[in-house]
C-alpha cells in the first residue's frame, strides 16, 4: 500500500514536507540507496512550491536521512524510525528561500536608501571591500566575512541603524546549517564571479546616487542566488526517472 502526502497545516511549509518524506522512508516505500522523486514531481503533487520542497530535502539531508547528489538525484541513505526527531526544540527558524525572499525586499529598499546618502569614504571602503574578495576562497570565512561586510556596510550608509541592525540580523541567520549546506552543493566558480559582478552593479549605482538603479541591482543580484539554489538537482528529471508519490491535495 502506497503511503499519501496529508495535507498541509499552518507550520513552516518545509518541516512539515519533511516530517512526511521521513514518514514515506520509515514506511519502507523508498528503501535504502533507492532514489527519491523529482523535487518538482514532490512540488506539483503537494501544490507548493519547488523551494519548499528544496528545504525539506536539505533538512532531511542534514539529519543523515538523504543524500543528495548534484546531477544524479536524491537517495535515501538511512532509513529512519517512525516520528524520528528532524528538528530541535524550540527550532522555529525560517528557511533559507524564506531568508532570501525577505534580504531581497529589505536590501533592495536598504541600497535604494543609502543612494541618497553614501558619501565617497563609504563608496570606497565597499570597492576595496570588492577587491578583497577578488583574490579569496569562495566560501571560505574570510571570504563570507567581506560578502557580509559589503552588504552591511551599504546600510550603514543609510545612518539608520534599525536597518544596519536589521541587515546583520539577515546575514547572521544566514550562517545556520540549511544555508551552509545549500552553498556547498550550489557554490561554484561561475556563481562566485556572478556574484562579484553584481556587487560592482550594486556600487555603480550607489556611486550614480540612483535609488531606482541601486534597488534593481541589488534584487537582481539576490534573486540570482535565488535561481542558484533552486537549480535541479538531477540530470533532467525525465519522466520514469522515479517512481511517484500519490498525494492528496492540500486544503
Amino acid at each position: 500500500m502506497m503511503m499519501q502526502f496529508q495535507p498541509l497545516g499552518t507550520r513552516r511549509l518545509y518541516r512539515q514536507i519533511a516530517e512526511q518524506i521521513r514518514d514515506l522512508l520509515a514506511s519502507g516505500q523508498y528503501p535504502l540507496g533507492a532514489r527519491l522523486p523529482p523535487e518538482r514531481d514532490m512540488a506539483a503533487q503537494l501544490k507548493v512550491s519547488r523551494t519548499s520542497v528544496r528545504e525539506a530535502i536539505i533538512a532531511l539531508e542534514l539529519a543523515g536521512l538523504v543524500e543528495v547528489r548534484i546531477g544524479s538525484g536524491i537517495y535515501v541513505s538511512r532509513v529512519p524510525g517512525a516520528g524520528q526527531p528532524l528538528f530541535e526544540a524550540g527550532d522555529g527558524g525560517p528557511g533559507p528561500f524564506e531568508l532570501l525572499k525577505a534580504r531581497r525586499i529589505v536590501e533592495g529598499e536598504v541600497a535604494a536608501e543609502a543612494a541618497e546618502s553614501i558619501d565617497d569614504a563609504a563608496l570606497t571602503e565597499l570597492e576595496h571591500t570588492i577587491d578583497a574578495m577578488e583574490g579569496m576562497t569562495p566560501g571560505s570565512p574570510e571570504d563570507d566575512d567581506r560578502d557580509r561586510r559589503f552588504h552591511v556596510g551599504i546600510a550603514e550608509a543609510t545612518h539608520n541603524g534599525a536597518l544596519v541592525q536589521t541587515v546583520r540580523h539577515y546575514w547572521d541567520m544566514r550562517r545556520g546549517p540549511m544555508w551552509r549546506k545549500l552553498e556547498r552543493h550550489f557554490q561554484s566558480p561561475a556563481l562566485r564571479a556572478a556574484v562579484i559582478a553584481d556587487h560592482r552593479e550594486i556600487l555603480r549605482a550607489l556611486r550614480e546616487r540612483s535609488p531606482a538603479a541601486a534597488r534593481k541591482a541589488m534584487h537582481r543580484h539576490i534573486r540570482r542566488v535565488e535561481r542558484e539554489f533552486a537549480q535541479n538537482v538531477g540530470p533532467g528529471n525525465e519522466p520514469g526517472e522515479a517512481t511517484p508519490v500519490p498525494v492528496q491535495p492540500t486544503s
